[in-house]
């Protein structure tokens, strides 16, 4: 796609948002991520490594004793820890912590390169998921992917166009097709989740705060499905959350959205997160007592083309009491089905008193990216973004 092309289509998707809603790097900033060099080749040097199960418990089963609930971790802590506080990587829908150690097409991955910046990395499975096993009689019925469905909305949706800005993704290495090697490998790492997204919920939570509470104070790095457990472990231990980067954090607020293409495109779907961001309850002041005290309206028109209209809390809106104190930021890519509606999370959370930073990839001179940006080509120069502002404001 030329230059010309991939401009108009960026300015009729929404680069005219508000400017309070973008809180991008300054042109210095921005010029660093840019030049940012390549991965390092030299060996990296590891202190320690290995693997460790929290939370779980025992419960009945008509084979006798199961236990259900634990989540599988695997940590590596680099020789040369130059940084305080780790950092957790959670995955999204369908994955696994694989989606972290490298790239279907064989490059480094975002934990290698944490570990090569100094950080201490944890990288998860969720429970109920993968390594952490899964029991049908406990968790239920599972949501399974298809190869389709995953081309279509991850690796190639510039071939469906199923949202306006579908076009734009250039970034996939490959393909994103079945047949295409580097596909194959990474639909071999689809696996079956939980259908019941509540008790997901609660699972993730109180394994995080378990992790959190035996591993001490951490940065969350959470991915689509698992966003919502990041500002939920954030409310249950605001001492110990140092930070949270959010990659295209599941939403929007309240409904799902469904797509139904060209002229009006969106549409409301199903009333995923009654509690806002979130399935479960939050630390609201005014305390909530249930869902409908957030009191939902409906923006009367988009920020912007290619932009959904946002569901939020009628003003007054309640204040998160436990995530003001947290270093957040939000990242969305170019070409993402996140990219019409991820700025309603933003707006949620600045309405509830929690100051944060929205960054479009775009506004940092990366271009063309989809929902696994840390899959694709220039996935290194991403982390180099989220490392530049963890270094910044995680204190």
């Amino acid at each position: 796609m030329n230059k010309a092309v991939r401009d108009w289509l960026w300015k009729l998707c929404g680069l005219a948002l508000p400017a309070f809603l973008i809180v991008s790097f300054t042109a210095h900033a921005a010029q660093a991520v840019k030049a940012a060099p390549a991965a390092k080749t030299a060996p990296l040097t590891i202190a320690k490594q290995g693997y460790f199960f929290v939370a779980g418990q025992y419960s009945k089963s008509k084979d006798g004793q199961v236990m259900t609930g634990q989540m599988f971790v695997q940590f590596q802590i680099p020789q040369q820890r130059k940084h305080r506080y780790p950092v957790v990587m959670w995955h999204g829908g369908g994955q696994t912590g694989t989606n972290f150690l490298a790239t279907p097409d064989g490059r480094p991955g975002w934990a290698d390169y944490f570990l090569r910046a100094g950080y201490a990395v944890y990288v998860v499975d969720q429970p109920a998921r993968a390594r952490s096993g899964y029991f049908t009689d406990a968790y239920g019925p599972t949501r399974r992917p298809n190869a389709t469905a995953m081309s279509e909305r991850f690796t190639a949706p510039e071939l469906a166009k199923l949202y306006p800005q579908a076009a734009m993704h250039t970034q996939w290495p490959g393909k994103g097709v079945a047949g295409d090697p580097t596909f194959d490998q990474f639909f071999a790492s689809q696996v079956e989740d939980m259908s019941n997204l509540t008790a997901l919920e609660d699972l993730n939570r109180s394994a995080g705060v378990a992790l959190l509470d035996k591993i001490g104070p951490a940065i969350l790095l959470t991915h689509s499905q698992s966003g919502p457990f990041g500002w939920e472990i954030a409310d249950s231990r605001p001492a110990l959350v140092k930070g949270v980067v959010a990659i295209e954090p599941n939403g929007p607020p309240f409904y799902e959205n469904s797509v139904i293409g060209a002229p009006d495109w969106f549409k409301d779907a199903a009333l995923g997160r009654a509690w806002g961001i979130t399935r479960l309850p939050l630390a609201y002041d005014p305390p909530a007592g249930e869902p409908k005290d957030l009191l939902m309206v409906r923006e009367d028109k988009a920020d912007g083309p290619g932009l959904v209209r946002c569901w939020q809390q009628d003003a007054p809106a309640r204040q998160l009491v436990n995530l003001k104190r947290t270093p957040i930021l939000i990242v969305v890519s170019e070409a993402s089905y996140h990219a019409p509606y991820d700025h309603c999370t933003s707006k949620f959370l600045a309405a509830a008193g929690v100051k944060h930073t929205f960054t479009r990839l775009p506004s940092v001179g990366i271009h063309g990216n989809g929902h696994m940006m840390m899959l694709e080509k220039n996935n290194l120069q991403i982390a180099a973004v989220l490392k530049q502002w963890m270094e910044k404001s995680v204190r």
